[in-house]
Formats: C-alpha cells, structure tokens, sequence
C-alpha cells in the first residue's frame, strides 16, 4: 500500500523537524485523527466497558464471533465486565498475537481453615470448546502447614507441601516449599479440581497460620507475600491464562474445502495448532491488526513510524511499499540506502572505473564472503554443540562415568540421528506427553524402534534429574528393567533414548476404558512377580543399590508378549553400599508414597515395598490408588483395603473378574502379602527379595502345606479379629487427605 504525501528526505527536511512529524502522526493515530481499523467484525460491538472484544471473540448475534469465542457482557455493573461464553469466568485480557485469554480464577480459589470452614475449587471448560489451560498457569498452594492437590479426576493427579516453623522463615516472592509451595500443569487440560489441607491439623502453626489455600494462577501474575497467610482469603486477586484455537479444522482442510470457512483474512498466514487440532492466525511481517478479519492486517507504515527496525540512511528517501519499505538514493548518489549497508556515496567516478573496481570488490567480497560464511557456520555449530554439552550436564556425565567403567556401554547419539530417527520430531510421533517433557517413537537407521525422551525446558533440577537417569541405567541390565540405549548431550534439550515398548503401561490396562487390553488375573500375577523380580534386582543384585522411589502402575511398561518392564527412574537414587537409608526431599506420586518415607524423609528400600503394595491392591481390586470418585474414608486405597478385609469383607473389593479367574486361597495369599508390604513401620515389612519368594509360590502352587499355612494366617490377618493395631498396617490412616504427589518448592 502506498503512503499518501508520506516519502520525506532529510535535505527537504531537517533532523528535528522530521522527528517531530513522526511524533505528531503517532499522536494524531491515538486520538483517532488517523483511524485504526476496528478489531471487530463490522456492524458488532467492539467494546464491554473499557475493555475490546476483538474477533473471533464477539458479544450479541452468532455473527458476530466464530463458534465458542462468544462474549457475554455483564452491564449491570460499573465498569461493565466481559465473561468468557455465557460462564462466568471474568475476561481481563484477550491477546490475538499469543492465542491467549486471560480470566480472574479467585472465585476457584479452596481454602481449609482450624475453625472447620474449607471449600473446594475447580474451573471446568467446555470439552468442545477452544479453550485449555496454558503452561503460564501453575497450581499454588499456601500455608505453615499444608498439603495442596490437584487433580483432573482422571489421569492427572499432583501437588505438593508447604510448611514454616515460624513466619520469619518465610521469604516474600518465594515458593520454594517455605509458606508457599508451586508445581506445574499439563498442557491441554480442560478441568481441574484444586484442595488443600492441613497436616497436622495446625497445631504447629495455629499462632501465625490457621488456613489452607490452594487455587490457580498465572505464573508472573502472583507474587507470594507473608501477610498472604493469614489475609489471603480476603484480599485475593487471581487470574490464569488459557490457551485457544479455531477449531472446525486444520490450515489444509479448511483452505481445500468449501464447506469449511477459513478464518484467516488477508495477508494473514494459517498456523496449525501444536495440539493438533484447529489452527490460529497471525499477520504476515510488515503489517498489523487483526488476522481472523478480512482486510484486519493493515500495511505498517514504516516510513512513518520510523520503528527499531527502520534502516534507511538520513540521506536517503524512505518510500513505503506494502508489506515493506525502500530506501532510495537521491540523484547523482550510489548505494543501497542502508544505514549498515552501502549507504549512499557521490557518484564522483567515471561509469567504466566505477563497474570495474564494482566488479573485482564483488568477486572478492563474494569469495571472502562465502569462505567465512562456510568457516563461522562450522564454528558457530561447534560451539553451539559444546554449549548445550555443557548446559545439558555433559561435563558432570563425563566425571560419573569415569568412575563407573561399564557406563560406557551407552551410546551418545548426534542430534541429525534423532532428527532422521522421528522425522523432524513430527507430531504423529508423539508416544506421551507431561509435565517435564515429550516421548517419541523413532526408528533408528538399522531399523531399530526405540523411544525418545525429550525434556520440555532446561534447569538445573532437571539437569540432575536426567544425569541421574543416565548413570542408574546405564549400570542396569535386567530383563524386566526398560534398557537405556544412549543418550543425546548436543540438542537445547537433553534427551534419552530407550528401547520401545510398544504394549502401553499398567495402569492403562488396569484402569483403561478399553476392555479388549484386560489382563487376566494369571498375568496380573505374572506381571506382579516380574516387578518385584526388577526391583530385588535394584535393590541387591546391582552394582550399587538402587532405591527407584516413584514405584507405580504408571511406570511398569508391558511389551508385546505381556513381559513387565520397570521404567522412569527420574527421582531414583543410588545408594552406597555401606549405608541403608538416605536422607532426601521428600518425592513421589499420589497413593504410592511410603507415610514413613513422607514423615521423616529417610528413604529405604522399604519405600519401594510400601509402593509395590499399592500395585498389589490395584491389581487385586482394579481400583485407583488415591480415587476423589471414593468417599473421604475410602478415597486412599490402602485405608479402604483396610477398612473392607478388617470387616470380613475381602471378596466385596476384588474385581469381579480376578475374583471369578483366580483361586480364593491364591487370592488372600495375596492379599496378605500386600497387608505385609503396607506396615507404617518399614523394618516389620518384607525385603523384595521376600516377596518374590512369596509370589513365587502363590503362582506356582495353591496346595503347597507353605502356602496353606499361610492361607490360615490371612484368614486369621483379614477377618473380623486382626491381630495388629491398624496404624501397624498403613501410615496413610493418620493423613487426612492420603499420600500425596510431591514436589516440595516447585
């Protein structure tokens, strides 16, 4: 688009003088001398208050916005306040160049007060709709006394503790587990359940803390204070971000069909969603304004705004062109007019002096140039390399390694093999997806499949994390232990590369909806001995003893033949071989955490037994661990098994399939061993080298006079008259909400 009267010089105008238009155009633009183009589609309200509702969104007729953007203005207030659908999320800020809308959440906030008053909260999208929760929005939780969760009533359950011995302890603007505890969210969620809670009841803290607080919030957007723990509930302001897309197709459907409109306007490019579904729309370099209008990118001036970017040289003509600008020499002048190019030189030469020295400097500018070019490329690679080397913990990984001879069976692979391997990291490639990072499927040039690792973001915590992975399983070699083939040090993420198991995990085929991937009780009882098999191995046949600490259905992969896989050994740590226990922070997963491990934060190999219990439970009753679908007395699976085979009730909680395939007698064998690994006090319950004895025999006979014997000591363990106190059996009794996920400062 050509400028009106806009071309200027600076020999028909001075410095001062030119600057000084430019000021009075950008002035006139904002008070409306010069217009702006309307955000909203034509003949729609553009404004709810004082805030713009720019298309897609819109308010009034289904015209006036695409499908699920609709805005519902609330006039009966002053200033009147925009709420997202016909909900009533409260619209603070709509962001077409981020896909972004934020919303005040305060009214989800939950709180648990000494006084009995508490509440939950939960923010629900709808599931067809455009919106899911961003990465900008993290769950927090407050308190000298506190344990936080949250949870999607799905698949996704977390959280993690707060606790202070007084409030001088507590640091305004940190939530590292002092007051204030944070943790991250999955991508592309659309409900969350938030709840907090105390542990102890408050007694530890009732002089300057007698409340829970857990909610959802923008990452930048809250800043922790101490006053925040006493007056939080009376003066919160909390907003979170959500993420959206046109969703009625993809850029290649919607462009090839006619019976799909395609929202971008002109000069807008189509950008797919990195989800996969539906796609946004963004204005092309040099022009501005709405993409999703037809006419909504307007040509950006730059002769006249004179921007950062503006390069002319003061004695060229700057001459607007759409999308772009020229910059022109005046007459009897030679260059390209650039301040950092060629500039503009008086043609003072003869014509034939001028080509030729033109062209014996361009033939060797052109030479030199693309000499360097090809050396800088190489060195800047190199460098580049080294620097994520470096970044990705390789330095540390070389000084383990130096000291652990048979870890360098792993293979360091080069980024261009990971690239080729998962086809440019292309999304139909995608195994999983989570909080800390990415898993692709990818096949080697030897035409070997593996699994690949991909951290989301790089820190110092996960840096350790991934260096710790490596040096476990490098020194790992069992059958029922996933292989770590090698690993890839020289990409902005580290990565690891894995043998591919390709039957999904445990949990899937327990809990799964898919009935086809049941598995019998015959192969529950297998896959149970095969884990527990995996981790005696861990815990005594290794080179060093290695406490998993994340033991879970979650992380016991099945391969094609059904043969358990233990993996994910992010939070593991090994232990010299002169000591038993270690003292760490304290890190698991929601129903699987060991109460004593939780308590005193001394990890054992008994932890890993506590853990291996719960998978015992939830092979035998197809039951979650931790389940808010439960009562509050049953909502931890350990307390409901409890609380059901004290009464004489075993039969009532197994899956009615186990219980129709599997042999009573083998069943409360069972059951009695996961009753032994559940003990609150670790010394009292079984090594794994135990349990694998015990399992051993429950699959090979159900008539052994060991096995009957034990059969008689279950019916007696699990009838109406138990021979132990119930805090014998399972420290999750004394926590009032169960066990949970924790990530203490996140």
């Amino acid at each position: 688009m050509k400028s009106l009267g806009c071309s200027c010089t600076w020999r028909e105008h001075s410095k001062n003088g030119v600057w000084l238009w430019a000021v009075v155009v950008l002035h006139l633009r904002a008070f409306g001398l010069f217009a702006l183009a309307s955000m909203a589609k034509p003949g729609c309200e553009e404004r709810c208050g004082d805030m713009e509702i720019p298309y897609p969104f819109g308010m009034g007729d289904e015209g006036c916005f695409v499908e699920g953007f609709g805005i519902t203005c609330n006039r009966s207030v002053v200033p009147s306040k925009a709420l997202l659908g016909k909900g009533n999320l409260q619209v603070i800020n709509i962001s077409l160049a981020n896909a972004e809308v934020r919303v005040n959440n305060t009214r989800s906030l939950s709180y648990s007060c000494r006084n009995g008053n508490r509440d939950s909260g939960y923010v629900t999208l709808s599931k067809s709709g455009p919106y899911t929760f961003s990465n900008k929005t993290v769950f927090t939780a407050i308190g000298c006394d506190t344990v936080g969760y949250v949870t999607d009533n799905d698949s996704f359950t977390s959280g993690c503790v707060s606790k202070c011995m007084n409030q001088s302890t507590v640091v305004n603007g940190s939530c590292n587990g002092i007051g204030c505890c944070q943790t991250t969210l999955p991508k592309h969620k659309k409900y969350l359940l938030v709840s907090a809670t105390s542990l102890s009841n408050y007694t530890s803290s009732k002089k300057y803390s007698w409340c829970s607080y857990a909610f959802l919030a923008e990452r930048e957007s809250y800043n922790f204070r101490g006053t925040d723990l006493r007056l939080f509930l009376s003066k919160a302001d909390l907003a979170i971000v959500l993420d959206w897309e046109i969703r009625n197709g993809s850029c290649l459907s919607t462009a090839n069909s006619s019976s799909i409109p395609h929202v971008c306007g002109e000069n807008a490019e189509c950008i797919d969603s990195e989800r996969g579904i539906g796609y946004v729309c963004r204005c092309i370099r040099g022009y501005e304004g709405n993409p999703y209008l037809s006419g909504g990118c307007q040509d950006i001036n730059e002769c006249l705004s004179r921007g950062p970017d503006y390069k002319c040289f003061q004695e060229a003509t700057c001459e607007n062109i759409g999308g772009n600008y020229s910059c022109i020499c005046p007459k009897g002048h030679r260059g390209d007019g650039l301040q950092n190019g060629s500039q503009c030189r008086p043609d003072a030469f003869p014509i034939f002096k001028l080509i030729l020295g033109a062209g014996l400097g361009l033939g060797f500018l052109l030479a030199f140039g693309f000499g360097s070019y090809l050396s800088m490329k190489k060195i800047k690679l190199v460098k580049l390399r080294e620097h994520y080397f470096k970044q990705n913990g390789g330095l540390l990984l070389r000084r383990q390694i130096s000291s652990h001879e048979d870890s360098t069976a792993a293979r360091i692979f080069t980024s261009d093999d990971l690239k080729k391997a998962t086809n440019n990291y292309d999304k139909s490639k995608i195994l999983g997806a989570g909080g800390y990072g990415t898993v692709y499927k990818g096949t080697l040039e030897d035409s070997t499949v593996v699994a690949i690792k991909k951290a989301n973001v790089v820190d110092k915590v996960q840096i350790d994390q991934f260096i710790n992975e490596v040096l476990i399983l490098t020194q790992v070699n069992h059958r029922n232990v996933v292989k770590l083939l090698g690993c890839c040090l020289e990409t902005s993420v580290p990565m690891l590369i894995y043998e591919y198991i390709p039957n999904g995990t445990l949990e899937h085929h327990i809990h799964g909806k898919d009935l086809l991937k049941r598995i019998s009780w015959p192969d529950r009882l297998r896959i149970a001995l095969e884990t527990a098999e995996a981790l005696a191995y861990l815990h005594s046949a290794a080179s060093m003893p290695i406490f998993h600490r994340d033991v879970k259905s979650a992380n016991i992969l099945l391969d094609n033949n059904g043969t358990a896989k233990v993996g994910d050994f992010g939070i593991s740590r090994m232990v010299p071989i002169d000591k038993t226990q270690l003292s760490t922070l304290v890190q698991g997963t929601l129903g699987y955490l060991d109460p004593e491990y939780f308590q005193t934060g001394q990890l054992t190999a008994k932890s890993d037994v506590y853990s291996f219990g719960v998978i015992l439970l939830e092979l035998l009753t197809g039951e979650r661990p931790f389940s808010f679908e439960r009562s509050k007395e049953e909502a931890n699976l350990a307390n409901y098994f409890l609380m059901t085979v004290k009464n004489g009730h075993l039969e009532e909680i197994l899956e009615k399939d186990v219980l129709r395939e599997g042999n009573i007698q083998q069943l409360r064998g069972v059951a009695d061993l996961a009753v032994k690994c559940q003990r609150l006090n670790g010394e009292k319950r079984p090594t794994m080298k135990e349990v694998v004895q015990e399992l051993m025999w429950l699959k090979g006979s159900t008539q052994h006079a060991w096995l009957q014997k034990n059969i008689e000591e279950t019916e007696h363990l699990l009838g109406h008259d138990p021979p132990f106190p119930s805090d014998e059996v399972t420290g999750s009794l004394h926590i009032n909400v169960g066990v949970l996920a924790l990530e203490s400062g996140r």
